[in-house]
């Protein structure tokens, strides 16, 4: 492992990022994670190629190449707080469906997956395995590598956003048909859901075996730190299912991927998936909720929302939410925030260390909801 890390970054901090993140993990630390981060700016002019949507970069690109523009961006930005140098490596949300046959189109801002070879084919027919040299697999792992190499312990690299397993039927079967599938044909649902779930953490231990051995812990897209094994889960299209059929066909899902890693998390996305929250509660080895209240909804630290939080805390979850640094504050003053991690990333001009110092002078006359 080299022995310098990022300029900003020294071994010093990945002790503390490694200690005060594992006693938050076990309900040891009495204050809440905070983390954000300012970018140094910088002469480099990005190659014309360049997308922050690594998926979108043209494959005859080589990986090489990104990883060295990827590290130049990640070595000059300043982590504060509780946060670390990383990227994770962006192909979109649910990538997995590229992996298994579909097809990726990138735009500006995200990949869209559609069904590919499965364009067309009833439920029963899409038959997804396993393909050691698919492009999009072959792609990621390659600059999962790359990253890695070039890293060489300086900074971590997070697992890709494989997707959840309903998800991923949605994007090979369409997500018209896939709701009318759950009125059709349900044991066909569940049978695919099932395969999909095998696949998943398949891909899961591959990108495991290339990111934990550099002993910088793990992450995904989103801002928790793991010193062991952690995902941010999800089920996007559970928007549009009842909490009966997101027991049956997501439940099980979530349950065996949490068993295969120490700390698994959910994607809380929106209104329409309060219903499922208690069903997500009930699940031992999830270890927390991320909430995000969606477009046109108050911002994650209104009051509106900490019913919602009481019900996880009181649960023995942890909660990861974003807000600003006004929005933080107002919520020491009324709530514990002990279990939660709060990412205030985006905003100038902010000392982090002052910000969580006011905030644990705040709370510490709250003790209870």
């Amino acid at each position: 492992m080299n022995d310098t890390c990022a300029p900003f970054f020294t071994e010093e901090d990945w002790t503390r990022i490694e200690r005060d993140w594992t006693a938050w993990w076990n309900h040891d630390l009495s204050r809440p994670m905070l983390m954000g981060g300012e970018i140094v700016p910088r002469d480099r002019k990005l190659p014309d190629w360049w997308s922050w949507m690594y998926g979108g970069i043209p494959f005859d690109i080589p990986v090489e190449d990104i990883a060295s523009e990827v590290w130049d961006i990640v070595s000059n930005i300043r982590c504060l707080g509780d946060s670390w140098p990383r990227t994770w490596v962006n192909f979109g949300a649910g990538t997995g469906a590229a992996f298994l046959g579909g097809e990726g189109a990138p735009d500006f801002n995200t990949i869209w997956f559609t069904p590919g070879k499965w364009e067309g084919k009833s439920l029963r027919e899409i038959q997804p395995e396993f393909d050691p040299e698919n492009s999009w697999w072959r792609r990621v792992q390659d600059l999962t590598k790359a990253l890695v190499d070039k890293f060489d312990g300086r900074a971590q690299v997070g697992f890709t956003d494989i997707g959840g397993n309903m998800d991923i039927v949605a994007s090979l079967r369409g997500s018209e048909a896939v709701l009318m599938d759950t009125i059709d044909d349900p044991e066909g649902i569940g049978e695919l859901c099932a395969t999909i779930t095998r696949l998943w953490l398949q891909y899961f231990e591959e990108q495991c075996s290339l990111i934990l051995p550099v002993g910088r812990g793990t992450s995904s897209w989103s801002p928790l730190w793991s010193p062991k094994r952690t995902y941010m889960l999800q089920s996007d299209i559970s928007y549009m299912i009842s909490p009966a059929d997101f027991e049956r066909w997501v439940a099980p899902d979530l349950n065996e991927c949490c068993s295969k890693m120490e700390h698994g998390f959910y994607h809380l996305d929106g209104k329409g998936q309060l219903p499922h929250l208690d069903i997500l509660l009930s699940i031992p080895e999830l270890r927390g909720i991320q909430w995000i209240p969606g477009d046109g909804q108050p911002s994650s630290s209104d009051p509106i929302w900490w019913p919602i939080y009481k019900r996880i805390r009181d649960a023995g979850k942890l909660v990861q939410i974003f807000s600003k640094w006004r929005g933080a504050l107002k919520m020491a003053e009324e709530i514990p925030l002990t279990g939660f991690a709060i990412d205030v990333s985006g905003e100038e001009g902010i000392d982090l260390s002052d910000l969580l110092e006011e905030m644990q002078k705040k709370n510490a006359s709250v003790r209870d909801w």
